[in-house]
């Protein structure tokens, strides 16, 4: 048995789940070791099939089909901060080995597909070897680190937390005390005023704050606990405490371990900690964490402003004099080797030979000298990667989807891309809408922030069962944060461009000026777009 026998839930054995008591027979961690020494030599077939649940711990799924022995595999880039040599061995990695594709994730991580098990160890080796890793990158284990991806250059940040997330991947990172969480397990690090890290959707985040303590105004943090999104999301909820920066990292080891030692294990449904802190209340908890971390101040001033949806297209100023970064849209988040070797070459002619992720499947290149940005937006790259996309490819999100993953329910890259394609023609609108898709419930797409998310199923018709999605309106992370409502009925995967025309044209037409979308559907309600989308599913059945 591994160590983690002698936590206290493990002593009820027959009460856990079957993942639960796969974990107990062998830490997931080692699984890294039986790739590299096993597995990646003997072949696919070699492999055990409870092995693949442990893959997660090296962060390797099983690509679609399954049977085809081709894997998935996503690389942590915690905030989202990569250097021009990292993302070059990116780029070589899905050359060599992933068809050329990359992924940049909603949690500013790399995503592989088409990967083979006998190239595993050298993807392992070239990755470690320029400080990257796709180790814990799944799995129940602290998962990459989200953040601020301006982290250091943004003129909204209180303070650089690079040095606290740096500190917090070298505490969690391959780190058996912490290795074997009863679910997944997410953190949240950001200084920026506007939210960037989602902290209501993490398990964990720390967002700005300031308090006077004998006299003098500390900037630190505030503590959420217990977000998540999947088919039972749940908003974060805050702690009655401020954290000073150097102290990040004793709170965040102490929340874990609370987590680990009292989280539910006995149905895998409801193992998040989100389902804990439900339970329990933000008070109880925070009495049980000050147990392990002892007593902290309580609350102090929310530095926390409007949400921007961590959105950074186009040229902006850093707080450093004379540069400015470049937001780059990578629509529905899906590029290429050779567009990640182009980034690390502009990255290292224009600025600093950095590049940042951000969570909503773009990238950022900072650094710029204001004199070399004209040069900059000339670049052959941008003319696809563009710093100043139409308004709905702009803000588009989207899941892998059934091309590749095993969950999904519905195609969703392409259906989106058809989408916004379809409305950045037909609506101009000088106010962005935020639109999600999810090809099942996990929520990878995030779709439940959006202003209008999509959710994929299935849906019974004449044909036969044909791709449908959902449609839900009015998410969004200000203030506490609001996740938006499905209305009812289900639309065909063809429909889909149609159908949305009507509901953003019913608010454009029908908005007061300066409304954003959320703010409309507070003030005409749910009841009036579930009538737009009848009409709409109405008039496409007739087509």
């Amino acid at each position: 048995m591994a160590q983690q026998q002698q936590w206290k839930w493990a002593k009820d054995v027959d009460r856990l789940n079957e993942v639960e008591k796969l974990k107990l027979e062998k830490d997931g961690l080692d699984v890294i070791s039986d790739i590299i020494e096993k597995y990646a030599k003997n072949g696919f077939e070699s492999i055990p099939e409870e092995e693949f649940a442990r893959f997660k711990w090296a962060g390797l799924y099983l690509q679609r089909p399954k049977s085809d022995g081709y894997f998935m595999m996503r690389v942590r880039i915690p905030t989202g901060i990569l250097n021009s040599r990292q993302v070059r061995v990116l780029a070589e990695v899905a050359r060599d080995y992933g068809r050329g594709l990359i992924d940049v994730t909603t949690r500013q991580a790399v995503q592989y597909h088409w990967l083979r098990i006998e190239n595993i160890p050298d993807i392992f080796r070239r990755l470690n070897e320029v400080g990257l890793y796709s180790y814990e990158a799944c799995g129940d284990c602290p998962r990459n680190i989200v953040g601020n991806p301006l982290a250091g250059i943004d003129p909204y940040e209180l303070i650089d937390t690079r040095p606290i997330v740096a500190e917090l991947e070298k505490t969690f990172l391959l780190n058996k005390e912490f290795s074997n969480l009863p679910r997944k397990y997410k953190i949240s690090v950001s200084a920026n005023i506007h939210n960037a890290g989602h902290a209501q959707i993490n398990d964990v985040a720390f967002t700005p704050a300031i308090k006077e303590i004998d006299g003098e105004r500390v900037v630190g943090f505030h503590v959420w606990v217990g977000g998540g999104l999947s088919n039972r999301p749940h908003l974060a909820q805050q702690l009655d405490i401020f954290v000073r920066p150097e102290q990040v990292v004793d709170v965040a080891v102490g929340i874990t371990k609370v987590f680990r030692d009292y989280g539910y294990r006995e149905k895998r449904h409801r193992a998040r900690l989100k389902f804990l802190v439900a339970d329990w209340g933000p008070e109880k908890f925070l009495e049980v964490l000050t147990e392990l971390i002892g007593p902290y101040p309580s609350r102090g001033e929310d530095q926390l402003k409007e949400w921007n949806g961590g959105y950074f297209t186009g040229v902006h100023p850093q707080k450093q004099e004379g540069l400015c970064y470049v937001g780059l849209n990578i629509p529905v988040g899906r590029t290429s080797a050779e567009e990640f070797f182009q980034l690390a070459d502009l990255a290292d002619q224009y600025g600093s030979g950095s590049v940042r992720t951000v969570n909503t499947q773009n990238v950022i290149i900072p650094d710029i000298p204001r004199e070399q940005v004209d040069a900059l937006l000339k670049e052959p790259l941008l003319e696809r990667l563009t710093p100043y996309p139409k308004t709905f490819v702009g803000h588009a999100v989207s899941c892998t989807g059934n091309e590749f993953c095993n969950l999904a329910l519905t195609e969703t890259k392409q259906l989106m891309h058809r989408t916004v394609e379809y409305l950045d023609s037909r609506i101009d609108l000088d106010v962005p809408i935020r639109l999600h898709v999810n090809g099942c419930p996990n929520s990878c797409g995030q779709q439940q922030i959006a202003d209008i998310g999509l959710l994929g199923g299935k849906l019974k018709t004449s044909a036969g069962m044909v791709e449908a999605y959902t449609v839900s309106v009015g998410g969004h992370l200000n203030g506490k944060g609001r996740f938006n409502t499905q209305l009812k009925g289900r639309v065909e995967a063809n429909d889909v461009p149609r159908v949305l025309e009507s509901l953003v044209l019913f608010y454009k037409n029908e908005r007061q000026p300066g409304e954003l979308f959320s703010e409309f559907v507070d003030r005409v309600g749910v009841a009036a777009f579930q009538e737009r989308l009848d009409e709409a599913l109405a008039k496409a059945g007739t087509q």
